[in-house]
């Protein structure tokens, strides 16, 4: 696991936010996490299992934003729009549990297997077909299987794979890193119908990310417009101490 260093300040946020602005959702998951992990590079950021990076960006939200998330979703049965509060801390408290390959034996099948990473999900995702990404996904992770004690190479599993076998491995890596995916179960309280819905932390975090950012550049215009100060010295200022001087020109 990639060590994590002191949080970045607003300077740095606010040049995320910019580089961020021209990318796509990929790429804007990739300069989130380096916001959340400074000193790492590219390379070890694309090599952590899904679930670590999600962590870490859960971590990142709560250093920026606290704990309790909003969410709205619409029900999936009766289209009532549903809002209600998330606890970042409890949603993001677990990253991967395995450091080590995973094993499955079953039907005399014996797979080993390593978590998929945040490089091999982005590929699996630019597939052409959902039975290449299957493919991608199936020898990117593998690291050993046998069938009856004989070999089978990484790249004829996704053929030969049994579907029961295939269930396992994919409820073992669901155990093992349980913060790759993050599915809310919501009631509806017109209809009672339950909704599924995906809580993508990425995509969550740099909406928030995007309207701090227009939010704070407008503080930075109405004190520089005020005092005259500049970018860097403004954002230097505690949060409490700029909403102070803001209050100052509000009563002037």
């Amino acid at each position: 696991m990639i060590p994590r260093a002191a949080p970045v300040g607003p300077a740095e946020l606010l040049a995320a936010w910019e580089a961020g602005l021209a990318l796509g959702p990929a790429e804007r998951s990739l300069l989130l996490h380096r916001a959340a992990r400074p000193g790492a590079g590219a390379d070890a950021l694309l090599s952590v299992p899904v679930g670590e990076r999600e962590a870490d960006l859960f971590a990142l939200r709560r250093s920026l934003f606290g704990e309790r998330m909003q969410v709205r979703i619409e029900c999936g049965a009766c289209g009532e729009a549903m809002e209600f509060d998330l606890d970042a801390g409890a949603l993001g408290a677990r990253g991967p549990v395995a450091d080590r390959p995973l094993r499955v034996v079953e039907g005399g099948w014996v797979v080993e297997f390593r978590l998929p990473t945040v490089a091999g999900l982005a590929a699996a995702g630019a597939a052409s077909s959902p039975a290449e990404a299957r493919r991608l996904l199936v020898t990117g992770c593998t690291v050993r299987a046998l069938r009856d004690g004989e070999p089978v190479a990484a790249e004829q599993l996704a053929e030969l794979l049994p579907e029961r076998v295939e269930r396992l491995i994919a409820e073992k890596a669901a155990e093992a890193d349980p913060t790759a995916e993050v599915t809310l179960n919501v009631a509806c309280p017109e209809c009672g119908e339950a909704t599924l819905a995906e809580l993508d932390i990425s995509s969550y975090l740099w909406t928030e990310l995007d309207t701090w950012a227009k939010d704070l550049l407008l503080d930075v215009h109405l004190l520089a417009t005020a005092y005259g100060w500049s970018e860097p010295e403004i954002l230097a200022l505690s949060p409490l101490r700029r909403r102070y001087y803001l209050e100052l020109c509000t009563d002037a």
